[in-house]
């Protein structure tokens, strides 16, 4: 599965004492770099994994095709994530770039091997698989027990707080990806994913910056963005952190 550390503030190359990696991320350094243009595909469901994938620039979308021939979008990469770790075999999914991106590639005998060799990339990749297995276990009470706008506002939320780590001085996310691919991973229709946000802008929630891409969206009242999602404690450290980026621009 791929995983949704974005491993901000990387100061390094990773490397730590003689040349050795001292996190995964140290392990790409020295591959060469591959693009892929929108719509292009990774790797496909049911390929051989032989394959450690980083993400430098741009946003992927993993899905899988079921039954019924409908897609399921079971998350997105960003910057930062790495994808096939907790993998063996084949990939179970299909990774395809939803902007022009940027990757690097590691064969999967390298990469364990490196990882057998070192206690400390050990237990980064432990570390990582248990967040997403955590990840994914809200994904599942995502679906199970949230109403569409519930649903809605926790995607918005979630991409606000990415936001916000990432340096934002304003309540801004930028979603590269389409209508069509949130409601594939919200479990939604479009027709519900656009009545949803039209509802949002109406109750003064949050704003499209730019109605002709409709990709970046202002949150305006972030607190009740949380309310709405149906996150109480959500809602307390959403507070916490806008009032820590408050004092930032003052300062």
């Amino acid at each position: 599965m791929f995983l949704t550390d974005y491993a901000k503030a990387l100061n390094t190359t990773g490397a730590g004492l003689y040349g050795e990696p001292d996190c995964l991320h140290g392990l790409f350094a020295k591959q060469p770099a591959e693009y892929l243009a929108p719509g292009q595909a990774l790797f496909f469901e049911g390929d051989e994994a032989r394959h450690i994938f980083e993400v430098i620039e741009g946003t992927l979308r993993v899905f899988r095709i079921i039954s019924d021939g409908r897609r399921v979008i079971t998350g997105f990469l960003h910057a930062g994530d790495i994808v096939g770790v907790s993998l063996r075999n084949d990939y179970l999914y299909t990774a395809e770039a939803i902007t022009t991106a940027k990757i690097r590639r590691l064969p999967r005998r390298q990469f364990e091997a490196a990882v057998a060799s070192s206690d400390g990339l050990r237990q980064d990749v432990l570390a990582r698989v248990c967040d997403e297995m955590a990840a994914a276990q809200d994904q599942m009470v995502l679906l199970a027990s949230k109403s569409a706008e519930e649903r809605i506002c926790t995607f918005f939320q979630k991409y606000l707080r990415r936001a916000l780590s990432e340096g934002s001085l304003q309540p801004v996310v930028e979603l590269p990806m389409s209508r069509q691919d949130m409601a594939d991973y919200l479990g939604l229709t479009i027709e519900t994913v656009s009545r949803t946000i039209t509802r949002l802008i109406g109750k003064g929630v949050l704003n499209v910056l730019d109605p002709t891409a409709r990709h970046s969206i202002r949150i305006e009242r972030p607190g009740m963005l949380a309310q709405l999602a149906g996150d109480d404690d959500d809602c307390i450290d959403m507070r916490r952190d806008l009032q820590a980026q408050g004092e930032r621009r003052r300062h």
